[in-house]
C-alpha cells in the first residue's frame, strides 16, 4: 500500500479505512513513512479531519504499535483505573487522586507528563523529590503498584512509539490542535497502560488549551466517544481554568501543597471539589462504588483516615524517594531562595485572572521550559495565590513570588498584579465543575 496514495486519498477528504491507517502507523513505527510522508498525512488529516470510525482506528493502531500491559499475572485485587487533563496552571489534581482511589481498592498506574507551554507537567513536580524514578522498568513499576496502589511514571519508550514520532512531527509542522489527533495521541497511551476504567479532565478557559466551552465540549465528547469505542469505558468532567488551581503553581511548591492537602492541613476549596469528584467518578467506573454519593464518602474517609496521605507514602518509597517524605516534605522538597510578597494596589474583590500567563510567568522564572531541552528550577513560582470573589485591601498579599534571585521576584512583582483583575463590585462565581460527558 503506497504511502502517498494513502496521502492523496486523505487529502482529497475521503475516509480513510483501517487497512490504510495501520499502514501509516506501521510506517511511523518501521521508518518507512520518512519525515515528509508523516508530516503530509498530519497536515491532510489537520485540515480534512477525521471521523469518530477513523480516530478509533488510529487510536487502536498506535496503542499496538508497541508494549500493551497486562497486570494478570500481578496480581492485583481490584480495578486498573486512571486520569488524564489536558492540563492548566496549578492543576495538581494527579498527585492526591492516585492515592485516595488506592486507597480505596483501587489500581492506578498513572502515565503521566512534562511541562511545556504555559502548563506544568506532573513529572516535573515529582523530579523535586529527592530519589523519585519517574521511569523505572517495569519490575519497580509492579512492585510499586502492588505495595502502594498507585505508580505516578512517564512514558516509556516501549509504550505507544508511534505516537511519540507523529507527536514530534505534529509539534513542527503546526498540526497539534486537531482533535482527532490529540484524542488518538492521549488515548493510545491510556490503551496501552492495560486500564479498565479512565476519567478525563478537560479544562475550559483562559488558562486551558480549549479556551472556549464549545472547543472543550468538542474535545471532551471526541475523548469519551473514541475510549468508549476501542474498548475502554471511560467519562469527562469539563473544569473551569479561569483561574490558578488551588493555592500554589510552580513544581516544588505543588508538591508541598499536595502533601498538604492529604494531611489534612489545607484544602483549597475548588481544588477539593476537583479531586473529589473525579476520584469518586473513577470508583463508580470501576465498581468500587454503587453511587457517586457512596463513593464521595468513601474518598472522604480516605483523606480524613489518613489513607490516602499513607499510599502516596508508599508510592513515593517504592519509586525511590524517601520513607519518612510524608513526615519531612519541607525539609526534602527544595526552596526558593527569594520569596517576595506580591501585593494589591487598590481594594475591591478579585474579578479575573489571566491565567494563561500567569502560566507563562512561572516559566520565566525558570519552572518549566521554553523547549523540550531545557532544565527545569523546581524551586520556583507562586504560592499563597488569591482566589476570584476574594476581597483584598490595599497591601494585601495576592501572592508570594518564589524566585531564584532578587531580580526575578522585582520582575514578578511588577508584571503579575497588571494579570489579576480588581473590580469594585464582587464577581458572580462560576462552578469548578462545569459538565459532565457518558459514552
Amino acid at each position: 500500500m503506497l504511502a502517498q496514495e494513502i496521502i492523496r486519498r486523505k487529502r482529497d477528504g475521503h475516509t480513510l479505512q483501517s487497512p490504510e491507517i495501520d499502514a501509516f502507523v506501521q510506517g511511523l513505527t518501521t521508518g518507512a513513512w520518512s519525515e515528509g510522508q508523516a508530516a503530509a498525512m498530519a497536515m491532510a488529516m489537520f485540515l480534512q479531519g477525521m471521523g469518530s470510525a477513523e480516530t478509533i482506528a488510529l487510536t487502536r493502531a498506535m496503542t499496538r504499535s508497541g508494549m500493551v500491559m497486562d497486570w494478570s499475572s500481578a496480581n492485583l485485587n481490584g480495578p486498573i483505573l486512571d486520569k488524564h487533563s489536558t492540563g492548566g496552571v496549578g492543576d495538581k489534581v494527579s498527585l492526591m487522586l492516585a492515592p485516595i482511589v488506592a486507597a480505596c481498592g483501587g489500581f492506578v498506574p498513572m502515565i503521566s507528563g512534562r511541562g511545556l507551554g504555559h502548563t506544568g507537567g506532573t513529572l516535573d513536580k515529582f523530579d523535586s523529590i529527592p530519589g523519585y524514578q519517574t521511569a523505572p522498568d517495569s519490575a519497580t513499576l509492579r512492585q510499586a503498584l502492588q505495595t502502594a496502589g498507585c505508580a505516578i511514571i512517564g512514558q516509556t519508550a516501549e509504550l505507544a512509539p508511534a505516537d511519540k514520532r507523529l507527536y514530534a512531527i505534529r509539534d513542527v509542522t503546526a498540526t497539534v490542535e486537531s482533535v482527532a489527533l490529540i484524542t488518538a495521541s492521549i488515548l493510545s497511551k491510556k490503551l496501552a497502560a492495560g486500564l479498565q476504567g479512565l476519567v478525563m479532565d478537560v479544562k475550559v478557559g483562559n488558562g486551558a488549551f480549549a479556551s472556549s466551552p464549545a472547543m472543550a465540549q468538542e474535545l471532551a465528547q471526541s475523548l469519551v466517544t473514541v475510549a468508549n469505542g476501542a474498548g475502554l469505558p471511560t467519562r469527562a468532567w469539563i473544569t473551569d481554568m479561569n483561574q490558578v488551581l488551588g493555592d500554589a503553581c510552580g513544581n516544588a511548591v505543588e508538591m508541598q501543597e499536595a502533601v498538604s492537602f492529604l494531611n489534612g492541613n489545607r484544602q483549597e476549596p475548588r481544588l477539593l471539589e476537583v479531586t473529589r469528584r473525579l476520584s469518586a467518578e473513577l470508583l463508580v467506573l470501576g465498581r468500587l462504588a454503587l453511587d457517586e454519593a457512596q463513593a464521595l464518602r468513601q474518598v472522604d474517609k480516605a483523606l480524613s483516615s489518613g489513607k490516602a496521605l499513607e499510599h502516596f507514602a508508599r508510592m513515593v518509597s517504592a519509586l525511590g524517594g524517601p520513607a519518612d517524605f510524608c513526615e519531612r516534605a519541607s525539609d526534602y522538597l527544595p526552596l526558593a531562595p527569594v520569596q517576595l510578597d506580591i501585593c494589591a494596589s487598590r481594594a475591591g474583590w478579585v474579578s479575573g485572572m489571566v491565567t494563561r500567563d500567569i502560566g507563562l510567568m512561572v516559566i520565566e522564572l525558570g519552572g518549566g521550559r521554553r523547549k523540550a531541552s531545557d532544565s527545569v528550577d523546581a524551586r520556583v513560582g507562586f504560592t499563597q495565590f488569591v482566589q476570584l470573589g476574594q476581597r483584598v485591601e490595599v497591601g494585601d498579599r495576592l501572592a508570594v513570588v518564589q524566585a531564584a534571585d532578587t531580580a526575578a521576584a522585582q520582575a514578578a512583582r511588577q508584571h503579575l498584579p497588571t494579570l489579576i483583575d480588581i473590580a469594585d463590585q464582587p464577581p458572580a462565581t462560576a462552578p469548578v465543575m462545569v459538565s459532565r460527558l457518558e459514552g
